[in-house]
């Protein structure tokens, strides 16, 4: 796919990919994935550093000051794919705005070259 970045009407940078649910899709369980990752990875190395010292960390306590941390390093970290989501989001919503609208534009015009009776 070529992307060639545009200034949208917000003023920000986004690229003429196509977005499509399945896309938009695929980027959400990638980020979620990515998260999950990095909190594990985050746990292990928590539990790793206290071994290290001679502490015993039980791994739940771990696991949640983990995903503490992981909170606020996986908006810095994963920008790059939290701005594709947002990208496909906005571009998944203009079209099912498009759609909505033709859908309307046909239900008021009613059937093809008959007159509306009510």
């Amino acid at each position: 796919m070529s992307e060639t970045p545009q200034e949208n009407e917000h003023g920000a940078i986004s690229s003429s990919r196509t977005h499509t649910r399945g896309s938009l899709m695929r980027d959400i369980a990638l980020f979620t994935v990515a998260r999950l990752l990095l909190a594990l990875a985050l746990a292990a190395a928590i539990i790793g550093v206290a071994a290290l010292f001679g502490v015993q960390i039980y791994p739940l306590v771990a696991l949640l000051f983990a995903v503490l941390i992981a909170m606020p390093l996986s908006f810095v970290l994963f920008r790059p794919l939290r701005s594709r989501i947002n990208e496909a989001i906005a571009a998944v919503d203009e079209q099912r705005r498009q759609q909505r609208a033709e859908l309307e534009a046909k239900l008021r015009s009613g059937p093809a070259g008959g007159t509306q009776s009510r």
